[in-house]
């Protein structure tokens, strides 16, 4: 478990300190949970389909061939041993040792336990010669972000690794200890694996953030802006406040009419619409992820009623909290 992305957040040189700290203060929050790992022996030929989830797909190329990738929004991409891509939103995609080889889908391959939530993956031709395999690991992380969140919905379905590695000098060290763990396969290589893939994709992201994202308007432009990104920082730092205008302008040092000028020209929407947003994200968490009762969650984040509570949440999520409440009770949560 990665306790948050700040934890290995080096602050980039080149970057005002005030832009420095906004960043810091938006990505104090970010955490990234493993959920499983599976570390992949596959022999040629070989194609596997991961089925779209929520969760973030990870994978890294350790040994072998290497493989291609391929996405329902980009055309096959070739990966080296050493290389590792990060899928932030879990899209459907497929690996493959060539692209013409048919697919299977990865839950249909041999999985042994080695430890609670890491798992060894064999392909279906694995064993049948000697020919060494490929070798991969892969994970499943979760996020604490809202699927809408705006970050995450401004990161490209695949992000690699080395395409970030300029930017970061960590990127290059975390993937070259990954390649010297997997190649001595020592006790306890996989937990170790597992920890160093948390960090890594966190490092993605980082780099990915401190370049800019490849975009000079919208929600990263606001965040690299000094004054803007410290009143989005102070929003997502503690959703449950009253951010009203006054306040968030005062927080800026600007008049009313200026801050909200400003704020709604930079990110595109006004300041009550983005803090309801911030707020109704962190209220699905509560209850989808957390069990909380909707009244709780209605109260913390300052509603008179539990009904003008709901009405906002689905105008912002699409449908009522009372939605998340049945599927968590369906899939056998409290």
């Amino acid at each position: 478990m990665l306790d948050n992305l700040s934890s290995v957040t080096s602050k980039p040189s080149v970057e005002p300190a005030s832009t420095r700290d906004t960043l810091t203060q938006v990505l104090l929050g970010l955490r990234l949970d493993g959920v499983e790992y599976g570390r992949c022996l596959m022999r040629a030929p070989w194609a596997v389909a991961f089925p779209a989830q929520r969760e973030a797909r990870f994978h890294f190329v350790a040994s072998g061939q290497g493989c291609w990738l391929r996405t329902p929004s980009t055309d096959w991409l070739q990966l080296n041993p050493g290389d590792a891509v990060l899928l932030p939103r879990g899209s459907f995609h497929v690996l493959a040792s060539a692209p013409d080889v048919p697919t299977v889908d990865i839950d249909s391959l041999s999985r042994v336990a080695v430890s609670d939530n890491i798992y060894l993956v064999r392909g279906a031709a694995d064993g049948v010669d000697s020919t060494p395999p490929d070798v991969m690991f892969c994970g499943a992380m979760r996020f604490n972000l809202d699927p809408l969140h705006p970050l995450l919905a401004m990161m490209p379905d695949v992000m690699r690794a080395d395409d970030l590695a300029q930017r970061d000098p960590t990127v290059p060290a975390l993937m070259e200890a990954m390649e010297r763990e997997v190649a001595l396969d020592r006790i306890g290589a996989c937990g170790i694996l597992a920890r160093l893939a948390d960090v890594l994709a966190a490092s993605i992201i980082r780099a990915w953030v401190e370049c800019g994202c490849s975009d000079s308007t919208g929600w990263i432009a606001a965040v690299h802006c000094p004054k803007i990104g410290k009143v989005i920082a102070a929003i997502h730092a503690d959703p449950e406040r009253d951010w009203s205008v006054p306040v968030l302008a005062a927080l800026m040092g600007v008049s009313r009419s200026r801050f909200a000028e400003a704020f709604t020209r930079t990110l595109g929407e006004s300041p009550a619409k983005y803090v309801a947003k911030v707020k109704m994200f962190e209220a699905r968490r509560w209850i989808s992820q957390d069990g909380m009762r909707i009244a709780v969650a209605a109260n913390r984040l300052g509603y008179d009623s539990e009904a003008s509570f709901s009405r906002a949440f689905k105008r912002v999520i699409g449908h009522p909290p009372s939605a998340m409440r049945a599927q968590r009770w369906h899939a056998g949560r409290p």
